[in-house]
């Protein structure tokens, strides 16, 4: 999948060898409403649109990937994803929280100190549970054409043609990497929670899931200040942390992975400029 200013695209293999592609426009609220436009308040948008595009490129892939009969309806879909976000909060915000909580009034352990080795703790907890998952098959052929989107991205950044003999030689790690948004987050929360005291376990834990749109929305932040500064040291040292993940997320794709990210990014390239907008990534 791939996405511009105002486009998205998706490119799967079907069963039978060829190569499906489907772009749509991007409906954006900030469009309409100058304040989502604005910093921080953008990065929360780009948040619930990535999710948004996410579940309508799933369904599609899904489909197309896969014989009729085992084909998924959009609600299998929305049901399957919203029982991952759920999860996803509770494993990953919740679950630490509470393990820490407990941990406090065991030890007699308060302060910032808490806040900080929850933090820590919820890091290694997400990259330990991607480099589990990325072992699966499924999961690392995934990756592997997460890799293919990026040596794509990268071989248009450097003028090469959009070959996969030219391509797969640029690396498949990227700055603008939503790997990199996640892992800013996962970062940005040990220095937020921390300054949240230690109260009790409902407040805390509220305050967990409130504060999650304001880290993305300067996660964001950051992330566009990294692509935007890339030979800056201090957002070297920032992106680097997401970079070492993509380690994980992103694998050597092969010439057929390489040519269906071709075919997304040619399709947004395309709309892109129909639509006389910038193509982006």
């Amino acid at each position: 999948m791939m996405r511009g200013q105002d486009h998205w695209a998706v490119a799967v293999r079907e069963p039978n060898g060829t190569v499906y592609v489907e772009s749509h426009d991007i409906d954006s609220i900030a469009a309409r409403y100058a304040i989502w436009r604005k910093p921080f308040f953008r990065g929360m948008v780009v948040l619930g649109q990535s999710l948004k595009i996410g579940v309508r490129a799933l369904l599609v892939a899904s489909n197309h990937a896969m014989e009729e009969d085992e084909q998924l309806s959009s609600r299998q879909v929305g049901v399957s994803l919203t029982i991952a976000m759920v999860a996803f909060v509770a494993v990953f915000v919740l679950g630490p929280t509470s393990l820490f909580v407990w941990l406090e009034n065991t030890l007699d352990i308060h302060g910032v100190i808490v806040n900080v080795a929850e933090g820590v703790f919820r890091v290694a907890l997400f990259v330990g549970y991607l480099w589990l998952i990325g072992r699966t098959k499924d999961i690392h052929r995934v990756f592997e054409y997460h890799g293919a989107e990026h040596k794509t991205i990268a071989a248009y950044e450097h003028g090469v043609e959009l070959v996969p003999e030219r391509i797969d030689g640029y690396p498949k790690e990227h700055v603008r990497c939503g790997t990199n948004f996640l892992i800013i987050v996962m970062i940005v929360t040990v220095f937020v929670f921390s300054l949240f005291g230690t109260p009790g376990l409902v407040w805390r834990l509220l305050s967990r899931v409130i504060a999650i749109p304001i880290i993305a929305g300067g996660a964001y932040e950051a992330l566009r200040l990294g692509a935007k500064y890339p030979d800056s040291l201090l957002m070297r040292a920032l992106m680097r942390p997401g970079i070492w993940l993509q380690k994980i997320t992103t694998q050597e794709p092969d010439t057929g992975q390489i040519e269906v990210a071709v075919a997304s990014f040619h399709e947004v390239l395309r709309r892109e400029a129909d639509a006389g907008a910038t193509p982006g990534s």
